[in-house]
């Protein structure tokens, strides 16, 4: 039976849809397409006539095989050109030929430990050396280096070279070759610790003679620390030498031998302050330093052109050392001379007091801690009814007692330089309180007067505190300049007088 035109065209279209359907069933959720099916909506537009950027999941994207490839901008040439000038900076310093800012950026990414040959003389820049100080020490004082990071680095390097040194057994080239990086920035060697050579002990024989025997001949083939000649003779601009003679954290290692100076030391070191010309302050503490080894010193500084300040503090110097000290004040330009925790007696503040009287250049005097009694005290309370530039008088700890209050207390009101007194520690006693507080009635200048542990009636102590306190403000009023106050007054006084 045959289908009429009409249905047959019905049957086509039914067909038609059916294709459509399974087309669109096919594309989006075929098996082995990966795809989710689609959702069905009410009219669904076909597939082909849909924009492929519609579907995200149909995108394709480019991955990098380079891990390091970025969307980043690519850096500036400048900037890679600094970062190869870092990385290589050991090899090929390149600095000076740089323009300023780019100088600092490459100042700012350098290491802190590069070899000091290549840096010493190439890098000035102080944010440079604060950083190698800060890396290197957790404490840094650059106060006591002149304000200079450049400066306290080398120092300190340097003196830590010296600290561990061993003669006999360390290289002398481990110091010598910083001589020519370290010369024009070192003004100041603080040394605390002198290792001596490690020596194998030996029998001791019968015609030998005991340690300080031999040392007074001689005769002993090797030195007993690091001489310091050759160090300082390249040290242009030394200014100040600061020297402690022993062993820090010996712990049970404990030997008197590790805190010998020997008169070989004694005589190397006084060739060595001798030929330092530009040498300011001499400190030379801790040492066992006694008269012979104190002459050796002293006489090596007569005439010095340059010496301002002499410690040789916390010794074993008697009167015989101070006798050569009185001489020193005599033939150079001290200023300060500190001989503080010595064995110094009445005999050696004798000379010290008649150096003292005709003296014009010193201005500090430290004899805390010896022995000077009330004879050497009364001397030195003597010199000071003409001496007129000495400020500052240590006399602390010395037996002093009441003759020697009542003869300060008749040199207060003669003299006018001293600014700061100290006798504590002594035994001035009640009376002597009270003819001090006499003196110190009629003095102007005195700032300072310690008399702490001294025996002194509290009444005394006060009064003179008050005594004190009218000459500080009155040196108050004198440093306000009156003049520059008055004289505007003065003027404006004369053209628009007040009515």
């Amino acid at each position: 039976m045959q289908d009429s035109p009409a249905a047959a065209s019905g049957s086509k279209s039914q067909n038609q849809s059916t294709f459509n359907v399974q087309r669109q069933t096919s594309t989006a959720g075929g098996a082995g397409s990966g795809a989710p099916p689609l959702k069905t909506t009410p009219n669904p537009t076909p597939v082909h006539l849909k924009p492929k950027t519609t579907n995200a999941r149909r995108m394709r994207r480019i991955i990098s095989e380079d891990a390091e490839w970025s969307l980043a901008i690519v850096p500036l040439l400048t900037e890679l050109c600094i970062q190869h000038i870092v990385k290589n900076f050991q090899n090929n310093p390149i600095l000076k030929q740089l323009l300023p800012e780019h100088q600092q950026k490459v100042l700012s990414h350098l290491p802190h430990d590069l070899p000091l040959t290549v840096t010493a003389n190439l890098i000035d820049d102080e944010n440079y050396w604060h950083r190698c100080c800060i890396k290197r020490w957790s404490v840094c004082h650059v106060a006591k280096h002149g304000g200079s990071w450049k400066r306290m680095f080398f120092e300190r390097h340097l003196e830590n070279l010296l600290k561990l040194f061993i003669p006999g057994t360390t290289d002398p080239n481990v110091i010598l070759d910083l001589l020519p990086l370290c010369r024009n920035y070192v003004r100041r060697i603080q040394v605390d610790q002198f290792l001596p050579p490690v020596r194998l002990p030996t029998p001791p024989q019968a015609d030998e003679q005991s340690d300080s025997g031999s040392e007074g001949e001689g005769s002993e083939p090797e030195k007993d620390h690091y001489q310091l000649e050759s160090l300082v003779a390249g040290l242009k601009h030394l200014e100040e030498l600061d020297l402690v003679y022993g062993v820090k954290d010996c712990g049970m290692n404990f030997e008197w031998n590790l805190f010998l100076f020997t008169f070989r030391d004694c005589h190397s070191l006084a060739a060595t302050i001798r030929a330092c010309h530009t040498l300011k302050v001499f400190r030379l503490t801790r040492s066992k330093v006694d008269d012979d080894k104190a002459r050796i010193l002293i006489r090596s500084l007569l005439d010095h052109p340059a010496l301002e300040e002499l410690d040789l503090s916390h010794n074993l110097i008697g009167d015989r050392g101070a006798r050569a000290a009185a001489k020193l004040l005599s033939h150079s330009r001290l200023r300060v001379l500190n001989l503080a925790n010595n064995q110094v007696r009445a005999p050696g503040a004798q000379s010290l007091a008649h150096a003292l009287a005709h003296n014009t250049n010193l201005v500090s005097l430290n004899l805390h801690l010896n022995c000077i009694e009330d004879e050497g005290g009364q001397a030195i309370a003597h010199a000071l009814e003409t001496n007129k530039c000495l400020t500052t008088l240590h006399l602390g700890g010395n037996e002093l007692s009441e003759p020697t209050a009542t003869l300060l207390s008749q040199v207060l009101p003669v003299n006018t330089t001293l600014i700061n007194l100290n006798l504590s520690c002594n035994h001035i006693g009640l009376d002597g309180g009270k003819q001090l507080l006499e003196g110190m009635s009629d003095n102007k200048t005195i700032l300072e007067f310690d008399l702490r542990l001294s025996d002194v009636s509290q009444e005394s102590e006060y009064l003179i505190g008050q005594a004190l306190h009218a000459n500080r403000e009155a040196a108050r009023q004198r440093t306000l300049s009156p003049g520059y106050f008055m004289t505007p007054i003065t003027n404006n006084s004369h053209e628009n007088p007040v009515g």
